[in-house]
This record gives structure tokens, sequence and C-alpha cells, in this order.
């Protein structure tokens, strides 16, 4: 394969990741909106929020099965208009089942998208023989930012969710097409045949999985917590303006983008071993740093270094799948995308409630304590491949990244 096609495909598809970042961001930041069109209560709501990780995960177990059959650049050429349009739908819909139609569809979707999109990425980091998966990820955090920009000139303005969204699908749909005529995958030579891809399957052994995708869980219960906790934590616990609340999380996003940026360099000097166990120190500071925090201005100095601590654990831990399975790749980065979804779905529940029941302070130790489990499970982002059919490992060099 040639350079300049891998510099083709490593730039499409860190614009999908940017086209990414940018939809779920104006989806979540929008939620107030979304509950206010649709007349849906508070106790309801929960319900709608629970069902996109959900499907999301469901979404991730068919793409393993279609993946044994097609590509992943197929499954995410065609999950990314699907879900730009069912955020369209989300803005456009008037009744209530219109809702629950157009979530569902971004749920599935989702989990097809953020699959095949980190399946790519570790191929192509494979092809190159060095750390890439950061900067993939960092671009999703730029989107994020920019999403989260677009939806805040829409609340700002009191523009209605269609006016918000129909722009950035105008723009994005068509350059997501067009962008994906150069995906590539590093790691053609692997995928062969449709029987390989069935034996590599089997290849996956949960056993030597369970570390990541505990680490994967972990480390979205601590941004769960970020994305969802902060504001409310700095205003009420903290004693900080309605207005210096919604700082943290932006903060947060900055930062993500800022160590993913870089990650990369970190992870070809030190290795990914180090990497992980010093943005896992550095997160797990900065929950120690919310809870004891005296004021606003603390407290995001604490957001600050979380997001420079988890920002390097979610794109290298599917990197260690790459490199754990490198013959069933696609299937054990499935698998492990799943437990992005878990995380979500525990992190902002559990943290509520032992805010309730016992003190925010206190809740913010839990997820400080499961991200420093990372600790543990660090040799297994620097393990060797496993061999297929035994679940043991052979003696060989892992690839940097």
């Amino acid at each position: 394969m040639t350079d300049a096609r891998l510099r083709h495909g490593r730039a499409s598809l860190a614009l999908s990741f940017f086209v990414q970042g940018v939809t779920f961001a104006l989806l979540v930041t929008r939620i107030p909106a979304i509950q206010d069109r649709y007349g849906i209560s508070d106790g309801l709501l929960p319900v709608f929020l629970a069902a996109v990780p959900i499907l999301a995960g469901v979404g991730s177990v068919l793409t393993e099965k279609v993946v044994a059959r097609v590509r992943p650049r197929v499954v995410l050429r065609w999950a990314q208009p699907v879900v730009l349009l069912a955020l369209l739908g989300v803005g456009a819909g008037s009744e209530l089942w219109t809702a629950a139609l157009a979530l569902g569809a971004f749920g599935l979707a989702v989990g097809a998208l953020d699959a095949s999109m980190n399946m790519m990425g570790v191929s192509l980091q494979r092809a190159y023989g060095r750390s890439i998966m950061l900067g993939f990820h960092a671009a999703y955090s730029l989107g994020g930012i920019a999403g989260a920009s677009m939806a805040w000139a829409g609340a700002h303005w009191d523009l209605s969710l269609l006016v918000s969204y129909l722009p950035a699908v105008v723009v994005l749909l068509p350059a997501a097409f067009i962008g994906s005529r150069w995906y590539v995958e590093g790691a053609d030579e692997e995928r062969g045949q449709a029987g390989e891809a069935a034996k590599g399957a089997g290849a996956v052994s949960f056993r030597l999985l369970l570390p990541l995708c505990l680490v994967m869980s972990f480390a979205y219960i601590g941004d769960s917590t970020v994305s969802n906790w902060s504001a409310k934590y700095l205003q009420d616990v903290l004693g900080s303006s309605e207005q210096l609340a919604t700082v943290p999380y932006n903060v947060y996003m900055v930062t993500t983008l800022l160590g993913r940026a870089v990650g990369d360099l970190g992870v070809r000097r030190f290795g990914a071993v180090a990497v992980v166990r010093g943005g896992t120190v550095l997160a797990a500071a900065g929950f120690a740093v919310v809870a004891v925090a005296g004021g606003a201005w603390t407290g995001m100095l604490g957001f600050t270094m979380l997001g420079l601590g988890l920002c390097v654990i979610v794109p290298q831990t599917f990197a260690a799948a790459g490199r754990m399975f490198p013959g069933a790749s696609d299937t054990a980065i499935a698998r492990l995308n799943i437990f992005n979804y878990v995380g979500f779905l525990v992190g902002s529940p559990l943290v509520g409630a032992l805010g309730d029941a016992w003190s925010y302070r206190g809740a913010m130790l839990v997820p400080m304590v499961l991200v420093l489990a990372t600790l543990l499970y660090a040799k297994s982002f620097g393990a060797e491949p496993a061999r297929y059919g035994g679940g043991h490992e052979r003696p060989r060099t892992a690839d940097v990244g």
C-alpha cells in the first residue's frame, strides 16, 4: 500500500471522527431542548437517555457479525449518514414516537459507527507501525468542541432544534460521504477471506480481553461523571455562579483535545504502558482535587487534570486490543466497544445515587478508585499477540502504540 494512500485514508478517517464528535455533542448538549420539544417527562427522560447507549451496544454486537462478511469501511460509509440523518430526525419531529424512532436509529448507528471507526484506526496504526490512534480521538474531541459551540449558539439565540441541526447536517453529510471514498484499511492482507475472519472471531479470548473491557468501563464512568455532574458539582457543592458552572466541561473538552493531540508522541517516546499509567494517576489525582476542593477554581483545576489524564486511556485501550488479537482485531474491538456504553450507563446514575444518599464530594471518590484500578491492568497495554486457539501468548514484539 502506497504512503499516499495511507495518508489519504488517515485524513478521511480523522474527518469521520471529527464529524461524529460534532454530531454527538449536538445531541447531548441539547437534551433539555429535546425534552421540551417532545414533552418528555422527567420520569421518562432517563428511559430515553438509557436507550441510546443500550442500542449502541446492540449496534456494536451486530457490527461484529457484519464485518465477518464486509469490510469495516463499508459499515462506516453507511453508518455515518444514518447517524446524521437520525440527528436531523430528532430536530424535525414533533410526536413522541418520532423522537423514540430517531433516537433508536441514532443509537444503533452510533454503535456501528464507533466500532467500525476504531477498527479502521487500529488497522491503519498497524500499517503505519507507530501510534496514531490518539490523533483520531483528538479529531473527535475537536468535533465535540465545535458541536458544543454550535449547540451553545442555538440555545443562546433560542433557535429551534431543526434550525440548529440542519446547517451542520447539510455541511457534514456530503463531506463525510465524499471523504469515505478514501477510506483504507491497513491490514487488508489479514482480511482476505470471510472464513478467516470467522476463524479469528472464535480466537478472541474473553479472559484476555476482560482487563481491557474493565479499563474501558472505568474510563467512561469517569468521563460520564464529568459530562453529567461537573456543572452541578461546581454550582451546588463549590458555590460557583451558574455561568461559571458551565466552564468545567468546556475546559475538560479542551484539555482532552490537547492531551490527545500530543499523546501519540508520548506513546512513541515512552510506550503505551507508561502513558496509560501516567494518565491514570493524573486522572485519579484530578478526582481527588475535585473531591477536596474548597472553591470553584480549585474544582476547575481538578477537572482540567481529569481531561489530561482520561483522554489517553480509551484510544490506547482500542489499540491494545488490536495488538493482542492482530488477526481478529475487528472482533476484539467490537466486543470491547460495548463496554464504552456500559461505563456511560453506569457512571452518571452511580454518582447521582451516591451523591443523594451520601455526599457529592464522597461520590467523586468512587470514579477515582475505579479509574485508579486501571493501574492493575496496565500491563495489558503492552501485551504480545495471543496465540489463536489456545488463549496463550506467543513470543512476538508488539507494535508501539
